[in-house]
């Protein structure tokens, strides 16, 4: 009995701290600042986010593939980075840069060999990098056997593994994705004789997550990659994977219970195993994709934050940032954030308001073929700032967002944009090693996608071997932010205050912990301003130039950044 009451009285006193830290959070102020975190190896990893057929091509057919990609290991393990994100490289006819698989359990042949795949594989272990796949579990390709099988069996076994009804939906031009490149998200199949519904394009139907042998084949495939050396998967549109279809586009059921048999299942071959969550839903909604203890997805891409990080630099103010950061503060202890500036697809400003997003659009996205679906923008970041100063501030921000930082491939030299190119293709240009041909990319006469070879932003100018020359370059700027990142596990395990410095151009941010403070200041004007911050005078500058003194009176030059400890 004693037990019993003891266990009733820590319950009660866990809901008055929970209660007690979410009233101080709103004042942007934690009041615990050295809370124990479970010790993950996600939790302060550096993701590099690469699409292997534009990375590097070593047989010179034009297409990147994985004996190139384990060349450049060593200079990926030079830049600091934790973890590799590879695109998706399973068989594929290509109609949307991979994300149709028509084989779950194999190698795209342009890319290479099993063979090649698994001696990938153990050259990454010896430079101690982990492995993150792409998984798109949430469709096939409408030329995968299962939908070839489905569309014309009549004993339905197959027919099930897809959503299908008899007759068109009301709703059926409604839950598009790609808005302006899609009319519909059901379709009349004329062998099947009936609609089948697609989130996606129309050659990418949606699997049936009601059906249990659906569920039991997305766990095989997992245990199989995982089996193969996998290190986690970065789970494809989430939210869309357990909706129910026929609940209606606006507001469709969740099945949150098939969310948690395929975490299950997935760890069964090793528990340590990741699931990086695509899910760009609202603050409220996620504790429902975390799990209430963690216990579901362990980490998810911040698209939140970085739509407000976006509106920040634009307006010059950091107001909404801070916002959004606090409106994302709470989570399970075990789970993490992913921050991003970039990723494969386009920057995503669909839960900004529309003056938010035209502010967006106005500064760094302006003419019509640089915006897509009516909600983001489909340009490199280099392109968008055009600013060197502020382009390293923009960088400096993400590794210190509380949290694990993703890069994409080619940001950290400042890679360009090719706006000829179809949607989001834009921004999936081949790699630019050196000024030689192709950007030392292949020695093809043609490649899978054009190098960029004009402008500011040609591989002539812009490319890893100048960069590693010049002192002064981005990439060994980037390089020097993720070694101190790297020195400074606080950021991603301790508990974090925004400072108020009465200035809304200033995102200020500090971290706690038994063995001492971070604060890491930004700039984010294209003015010098002055401000006054809380500070010893004896802290160590970790990135800046200031001198500091003992009042804290700092003056930031336009888009300056400033790391200190101590």
């Amino acid at each position: 009995m004693k037990l019993k009451y003891f266990n009733k009285y820590l319950l009660i006193h866990r809901l008055f701290l929970f209660i007690s830290l979410s009233l101080v959070c709103c004042k942007q102020r934690a009041k615990d600042f050295s809370a124990a975190v479970p010790d993950k190896w996600y939790r302060n990893s550096i993701f590099y986010n690469l699409d292997v057929d534009v990375f590097k091509d070593s047989d010179g057919d034009g297409i990147g593939d994985f004996k190139g990609l384990s060349e450049k290991l060593p200079y990926l393990d030079s830049l600091g980075i934790n973890v590799i994100w590879l695109s998706p490289f399973q068989p594929t006819p290509d109609r949307d840069d991979g994300y149709d698989v028509t084989d779950y359990y194999g190698i795209d042949p342009r890319l290479g060999t099993m063979a090649d795949f698994d001696n990938f594989i153990a050259e990454a272990k010896k430079h101690k990098l982990k492995i993150v796949m792409d998984m798109v579990l949430n469709h096939t390709s409408i030329d995968h056997p299962w939908y070839k099988k489905a569309r014309s069996d009549s004993s339905r076994k197959y027919r099930s593994r897809y959503v299908w009804s008899a007759t068109k939906p009301k709703d059926f031009d409604k839950g598009m994705v790609f808005e302006g490149f899609q009319t519909q998200s059901w379709s009349y199949d004329e062998i099947a004789k009936q609609y089948y519904f697609h989130r996606f394009y129309d050659f990418q139907p949606d699997l049936n997550y009601q059906n249990k042998e659906v569920q039991e084949e997305a766990i095989k495939i997992l245990q199989f990659w995982s089996a193969k050396g996998i290190n986690g998967f970065r789970l494809d549109a989430v939210p869309f994977i357990i909706d129910v279809p026929e609940s209606g586009a606006a507001d469709p059921a969740k099945m949150f219970g098939v969310l948690d048999s395929i975490v299950r299942g997935a760890k069964l071959i090793d528990k340590e195993t990741l699931l990086l969550g695509e899910a760009n839903v609202s603050p409220e909604e996620n504790t429902d994709y975390f799990g209430k203890n963690g216990d579901r997805l362990q980490m998810m891409f911040n698209f939140y934050v970085n739509q407000y990080l976006f509106y920040s630099m634009a307006e010059g103010k950091t107001t909404t940032l801070i916002t959004a950061l606090n409106e994302t503060r709470q989570k399970p202890k075990t789970s993490q954030w992913a921050y991003f500036l970039r990723n494969h697809d386009e920057i995503d400003l669909g839960r900004l308001k529309k003056s938010q997003r035209n502010k967006v659009y106005e500064k760094f996205g302006p003419e019509p073929n640089m915006q897509l679906y009516n909600r983001g923008i489909r340009r490199r970041l280099a392109t968008m700032l055009n600013n060197p100063e502020q382009l390293k501030m923009a960088y400096s921000v993400l590794y210190a967002l509380p949290g694990a930082a993703v890069i994409r491939y080619g940001e950290e030299i400042g890679m360009g944009d090719d706006l000829t190119l179809q949607e989001r293709l834009s921004v999936r240009t081949p790699m630019q090693w050196d000024n030689k041909n192709n950007a030392g990319f292949s020695m093809a006469k043609q490649t899978v996608r054009p190098v960029i070879s004009m402008g500011d932003y040609a591989y002539h100018q812009v490319n890893v071997a100048s960069e590693l020359k010049d002192r002064k370059s981005l990439l060994n700027f980037i390089k020097s932010l993720i070694r101190i990142r790297k020195s400074l596990p606080e950021i991603g395990t301790s508990d974090w205050e925004v400072l108020n410095l009465r200035n809304d151009a200033v995102f200020a941010i500090r971290y706690k912990s038994h063995s001492g403070q971070i604060t890491i200041v930004h700039n984010f004007s294209a003015k010098a301003i002055e401000v006054e911050i809380p500070l010893t005078g004896k802290e160590e500058v970790l990135v800046g130039e200031q001198r500091l003194e003992a009042k804290g009176k700092l003056k930031l030059k336009a888009y300056e950044r400033l790391w200190l400890k101590g």
